[in-house]
């Protein structure tokens, strides 16, 4: 598979690179925004405070659902008066019991490590909330336990389903008194999703589109990713995942400052520097920083001279910095713009961004 960029620019050869629609889903990220927070309003999550506040939230889910986990703790920020724990494994940890709140997450309803987890959650007693797909396995047990559910439903890949698995917990954080976010916040965090969808429609061209600009930058290196505040930080692990599920494209992320502490060395390593001269070319590494306004006063000093060593040895630098006011809001645009940096990489290199056959391979070969 070679890169081609002249592949995004040509509408025929976009539209026949994406059969699945994958750059439709990306599309549709402020209206999945708008419907999960009325579907969020209609299940009466105010029922979770009946209880009082719980000791901790512990979010259970999996891949593109596990990320709602991450997304909460990111929009609640340090200031949270309690832990949000996400579990990406078949079991809760061992201090988990009647006074936590359990959000079991996942798009199908079928994910055999959630369904565990919940599953357990109701055997320890604790207060449980439910989203996934109605009159699925997932759901059947929130029936039983007599728990909050969230209906969602959603035609497209799990990783499609961001929002509609996010908003709704940071709908319920909002219930419990975690979080100030009202209906503004939504819809302003939706409006932002339209300004970056809008920029990175097909149709633009690449040299105005950042989408595909940043596509054409990616494509041909070892893109390691950097988030500089806790919300970044999320955007840079789900760049990675989308890289990785959209592009079949490897893709390191960290967080600034333990990236320093490890991940810097590789500016010294093998793929740091691109040899012209060699026979064939190889890819080497790239960093891409993605900023954010509320960083920590060293996390600036430690960006900026993480930026500088990256250069001094040769290594590209492309820095993004998130847009909007509240932390849902930037989030959201760092999320909305890899998402499409992804698919318009897997187009230029002529994979469809949609299937993931490894991972329909692995599930069947554990099945067996």
């Amino acid at each position: 598979m070679s890169w081609e960029p002249d592949r995004l620019d040509d509408q025929g050869r976009l539209a026949d690179g994406d059969p699945s629609g994958m750059l439709r889903a990306v599309a549709a990220s402020a209206a999945q925004v708008r419907t999960s927070h009325r579907a969020a309003r209609e299940a009466g999550l105010g029922s979770l405070a009946k209880g009082g506040r719980p000791r901790s939230i512990v979010v259970a889910g999996m891949g593109g659902s596990g990320i709602a986990g991450d997304i909460l703790n990111a929009v609640c920020g340090h200031g949270v008066p309690l832990p949000i724990v996400t579990v990406r494994s078949y079991r809760l940890p061992g201090w988990v019991g009647g006074t936590d709140l359990v959000i079991a997450v996942s798009c199908s309803g079928k994910t055999e490590e959630t369904l565990a987890v919940a599953m357990e959650a109701v055997r320890r007693g604790c207060r449980l909330l439910v989203l996934g797909a109605p009159d699925s396995p997932l759901h059947a047990v929130a029936r039983q336990a007599g728990a909050a559910f969230v209906p969602v439903v959603t035609r497209g890949q799990p990783r499609t389903a961001v929002w509609a698995l996010s908003v709704p917990l940071v709908v319920a954080a909002a219930e419990l008194g975690l979080i100030q976010v009202d209906d503004e916040v939504f819809e302003a965090t939706a409006e932002c999703l339209e300004d970056v969808a809008h920029r990175c429609r097909p149709t633009s061209e690449s040299f105005i589109n950042p989408g595909k600009s940043l596509a054409m930058e990616l494509a041909e290196t070892v893109p390691m990713i950097w988030g500089s505040s806790s919300p970044a930080a999320v955007a840079a692990y789900r760049w990675a995942c989308q890289l990785n599920e959209n592009g079949k494209y490897p893709a390191i992320w960290g967080e600034i400052p333990e990236a320093n502490h490890n991940q810097v060395v590789a500016f010294d390593g093998p793929l740091a520097r691109r040899d012209i001269f060699a026979d064939e070319a190889g890819r080497s590494l790239r960093l891409f920083v993605l900023r954010d306004v509320d960083e920590h006063p060293q996390v600036i000093r430690r960006r900026e001279a993480s930026v500088r060593l990256a250069e001094d040895r040769g290594v590209p630098v492309t820095q993004i910095v998130a847009e909007g006011l509240h932390p849902l809001e930037r989030l959201a645009t760092l999320i909305e713009l890899g998402d499409y940096a992804s698919t318009y990489l897997a187009i230029g290199y002529g994979v469809d961004p949609t299937p993931v056959s490894a991972i329909t391979e692995l599930k069947a070969r554990i099945s067996h």
